[in-house]
């Protein structure tokens, strides 16, 4: 967390708490790169401020102002979303785990991303980034492609989380994944948990996380 403090990018969702902007963020940096996001995440919020603006606008708005960046079901989803939150909770963002998770389009991830930086609920994400970090941070010999390998590092993740501050603990662990713990050539000089991390002291970083052997693409002549 202290490496976070001193080394993280400097990215407009991060300088608020407003669960409504953190969960678009979220959902727009689904398979979505942060480079991309950013005029995105501007706009939309120009135009949909807040989770009431946005569940009263028309879906094809919506979608406009979603134009280009893919994945459209994000955006219907986020959409219906803000309406059931609109109904059902009065316009508030639920801080409940369990209630926010409930609603259309949130997952697991989403849950404890959204839950931990806006409410601070002990949750540990596990993005791409994360799955790596932590993957190498204890060498996990089984597959992350596997439900038991996700399980494994799921439970490693959650417990390494900070209580006290969970949200900037997250981001911490996502944040060095992207800069430092890359997926080719990890930069393990910079790395704040390098010493602690099974992986690199035995010099066995690439081998990290394991995955299922891909099959082979079947050819035929026509």
């Amino acid at each position: 967390m202290a490496w976070y403090r001193r080394s993280h990018r400097d990215l407009p969702w991060r300088h608020t708490r407003d669960p409504y902007c953190i969960w678009v963020s979220e959902v727009m940096l689904q398979q979505t790169q942060v480079a991309t996001v950013i005029p995105y995440y501007g706009r939309f919020l120009r135009r949909f401020p807040t989770l009431r603006a946005l569940a009263r606008a028309p879906l094809d708005d919506v979608l406009k102002h979603w134009e280009g960046l893919g994945y459209y079901a994000r955006a219907r989803n986020l959409h219906r979303a803000a309406g059931v939150v609109l109904e059902t909770h009065g316009g508030k963002i639920p801080d409940d785990p369990a209630a926010f998770g409930a609603l259309p389009g949130v997952g697991t991830y989403m849950t404890a991303a959204v839950q931990s930086i806006a409410f601070n609920a002990p949750l540990a994400v596990v993005d791409g980034n994360v799955k790596r970090v932590v993957a190498r941070w204890f060498a996990i010999g089984q597959s992350v492609d596997q439900t038991a390998g996700m399980r494994i590092v799921q439970e490693r993740a959650q417990s390494l989380i900070d209580p006290a501050d969970p949200g900037t603990f997250n981001q911490a662990v996502m944040e060095l994944g992207a800069l430092v713990c890359r997926p080719l050539h990890p930069d393990c000089t910079a790395c704040p948990v390098a010493p602690e991390c099974a992986a690199h002291r035995a010099g066995t970083e690439a081998d990290y996380p394991l995955r299922d052997a891909r099959r082979a693409v079947a050819r035929q002549r026509i």
